[in-house]
């Protein structure tokens, strides 16, 4: 099926601020609970929401091709792209069915800023890759530095790990310091308590819509056709427990406590325009892995900093999806080469994309390159890695002519440890 792709000419007859995330080109989904209605799916538009089960009720939205709308299960990427399709048709300026009927008008039109939005898809399974490049050779300067940089399979396979799907929460879910064992390079044993390094990592992430048996492999051609959309992805880290632990199975405790998603799904539909080709592979990858047609997008990511004493969020990185080494493609194929079944909901996420210089790094880790160049925010204040009582928030958007795809925030505050 063809991409739905909204003109950038096109306009809504809900007034959208040009700054806007959620334009009438974006239409993304997600799920929210609001009061007395219980949980049901949304689609973005300016500051507003469409309640999608109140205008399935009133024939807008035909019940007998989208049986449910309460939750994403049902919609693979097809159906996704005729449910958006159909409400770019509702919201355009010229058509009336929605705009004139004011009775649904009221129902349906909701303020974001009254919905509690949950995690798109409670994920089946979480899968975190490492294919940031630039992270990558930074983490190997940082702990090998009398090393190569890269690891001699970095460049031959996206390299990854299976995480934890139960710990995945919605934006603004408060993260509590994790304890673990560290063990410092002078202490003779490890001790047991809070991380004294804790991170975030700058992510994107992408939902399964359509499964795959076992013993069966996707394509790099066909992985997109089980794809249903992007979110942004804060993979929280706890440096110590990471460093200590880490060798020789990689992460575990480090990074189960909690990994934050943004709540809106944006379709690869509504990304479209965006594609580009990505940085050349070298060496050139093994035939089940190469690329088909520009398969990277040009999504534009922030973070944000507020501690408790400041009256605003400051930023501190700013990054792009182009510096991903590995596309979204090649993480499907390579995690069904050897024939693993994948399943609706699966969650995976890029892992941490960091640019060439500093003022790009996606992680504390570099920022502060270890701790060693301790980040100055306007209050005076400096930082390392993150401290109880601070929030940090990721935003992403692919900037069009007179418009903005985006995906909103994917926040969290730290708190305290417990126990």
């Amino acid at each position: 099926m063809k991409p739905f792709i909204v003109p950038a000419s096109a306009k809504s007859w809900i007034e959208v601020d040009p700054e806007s995330h959620f334009p009438i080109q974006n239409l993304p989904f997600g799920v929210a609970v609001h009061k007395n209605r219980g949980e049901g799916m949304v689609c973005a538009i300016g500051d507003y929401a469409l309640d999608l089960p109140v205008l399935m009720e009133a024939g807008m939205i035909s019940e007998e091709e989208f049986p449910w709308l309460d939750t994403f299960l049902g919609l693979d990427k097809e159906l996704l792209t005729k449910l958006r399709k159909r409400i770019y048709e509702l919201l355009e300026e010229s058509h009336s069915e929605l705009r004139d009927n004011a009775k649904i008008r009221k129902k349906a039109i909701l303020n974001r800023k009254d919905l509690q939005l949950t995690v798109p898809i409670p994920p089946t399974a979480f899968i975190d890759f490492y294919s940031g490049i630039q992270h990558a050779s930074n983490v190997g300067k940082m702990f090998r530095p009398d090393q190569p940089p890269l690891l001699p399979n970095y460049r031959h396979l996206p390299v990854g790990y299976n995480g934890r799907a139960s710990s995945v929460v919605a934006s603004g879910t408060k993260i509590i310091r994790p304890k673990g064992q560290t063990k410092g390079p002078n202490d003779e044993m490890p001790a047991y308590g809070p991380t004294k390094e804790m991170d975030f990592e700058l992510e994107m992430g992408f939902y399964i819509s359509e499964g795959q048996d076992m013993g069966k492999r996707i394509t790099c051609k066909s992985a997109e056709d089980h794809i249903l959309g992007l979110v942004i992805v804060n993979d929280w880290s706890a440096r110590d427990i990471q460093r200590w632990e880490y060798q020789p199975l990689g992460p575990f405790l480090s990074k189960s406590f909690a990994t934050s998603v943004s709540p809106w799904l944006v379709t690869l539909d509504a990304l479209e325009p965006f594609r580009i080709d990505g940085m050349e592979q070298d060496p050139e990858v093994l035939p089940h892995l190469r690329s088909q047609g520009k398969q990277h997008f040009d999504i534009q990511l922030e973070v944000l900093l507020q501690t408790a004493k400041m009256k605003a969020p400051q930023q501190i990185a700013a990054s792009n999806t182009k510096h991903l080494y590995w596309s979204i493609s090649q993480q499907v194929a390579h995690q069904t080469s050897n024939g693993t079944p994948i399943e609706f909901g699966d969650l995976y996420a890029s892992g941490t994309i960091s640019g060439p210089e500093e003022g790009t790094y996606g992680s504390l880790l570099e920022i502060s390159w270890r701790g060693q160049k301790p980040v100055s925010l306007e209050t005076g204040e400096t930082r390392t890695f993150l401290e109880d009582g601070d929030t940090l928030t990721l935003t992403a958007f692919a900037q069009g002519d007179g418009f903005k795809i985006g995906f909103g925030e994917c926040a969290g505050t730290i708190m305290p440890a417990q126990g």
